[in-house]
């Protein structure tokens, strides 16, 4: 078994590494998914020395198997959003307190306290469908704020913003975290000045309304909110891990969490400096399922262990993932 505990104390780059290959062992022998996919690649712990060298399961074997490496029962089952008869992820969750405790504790590390803020979420196409496993850590945030005013708002934009203004007016610091079509609703009805509250953005028109660029997309919410940056969250209903942008698109991961880019042409060569390329996530919170993930994204890592979202993939298939299909 690996320690949580000491996952979630990682201080240091050798100390990352070092459990990022001990979790890499742990789920090669316990994940049989993950061992099969290790397996087609003709790889073993044994021969794995460094963070780089371990295998990246291409995300979209959450879609057609159970990822699992723990014989614990599932305690919840997270789903990806999708269309009408698409095939959506599936992240079976044997410890929620994991979940529970990564992102409470990430939350902290970016913006402190939870009770200091007032958490409103505009998340509608969240709401309206189960397993979302963004509205479970938005819900736990709204229940740690212990805020009265803090709640969810489906449709009811004029309540929201009548609730942004009076917050507004009493100095209250607050959070809006919304989907991006729905802040962009609400801004389009409603113009604010907020001094005191923090927009954060979750990504996703979800094909409600046309795809903007990141800049464009904050630089008509900031205009909307009267505020000077807008806060981004990158997660996925395959990790649970979260990392934050403060600003401009520029992410940071928690100490237990590592974005690194491959080669769009060559899946299986981790590329070093700031190129351009599809992005793999370790995420050591996600022990009982699969810590290393190859997404649909493409980004860049920047200096300081930071990164950018650039754009994802024209193909539903990862390119140089052919071979990997079980």
């Amino acid at each position: 078994m690996i320690n949580t505990d000491a996952i979630f104390s990682i201080s240091s780059e050798n100390e990352f590494n070092k459990i990022a290959l001990k979790v890499f062992k742990f789920q090669f022998e316990n994940n049989p998914v993950y061992r099969s996919f290790c397996d087609l690649l003709y790889i073993h712990p044994s021969d794995v020395k460094t963070v780089e060298e371990i295998p990246f399961l291409p995300i979209q074997f959450f879609k057609s198997h159970k990822v699992l490496s723990s014989q614990s029962p599932i305690e919840d089952t997270f789903s990806s959003s999708g269309t009408t008869g698409s095939i959506t992820s599936k992240h079976y969750v044997t410890d929620v307190s994991i979940y529970e405790q990564s992102f409470r504790k990430g939350f902290q590390n970016f913006y402190g306290n939870i009770k200091d803020y007032t958490i409103l979420a505009l998340l509608p196409n969240y709401l309206e469908r189960k397993g979302s496993s963004l509205i479970y850590m938005v819900n736990d945030m709204i229940q740690q704020s212990q805020q009265p005013d803090s709640g969810f708002y489906l449709n009811d934009l004029d309540a929201l913003k009548t609730k942004l203004c009076a917050l507004a007016s009493e100095e209250k610091k607050v959070l809006l975290i919304g989907v991006s079509f729905a802040l962009l609703d609400l801004v389009e009805l409603h113009q604010f000045n907020l001094n005191n509250t923090i927009v954060m953005e979750t990504g996703g028109m979800k094909g409600r309304r046309k795809e903007l660029v990141r800049e464009e997309l904050h630089t008509i919410l900031k205009s909307g909110f009267g505020v000077s940056k807008i806060h981004s969250e990158y997660g996925m209903t395959e990790l649970l891990s979260q990392a934050y942008s403060l600003g401009d698109g520029i992410f940071k991961c928690p100490n237990w969490m590592r974005i690194l880019t491959r080669d769009p042409e060559d899946a299986l060569t981790i590329q070093n400096g700031n190129k351009t390329g599809g992005i793999n996530v370790i995420d050591l919170a996600n022990v009982n399922s699969c810590s290393f993930i190859a997404t649909q994204d493409l980004g860049r890592i920047r200096d300081n262990a930071t990164f950018e979202i650039i754009g994802r993939f024209d193909s539903s298939d990862i390119r140089g993932c052919n071979l990997m299909v079980l």
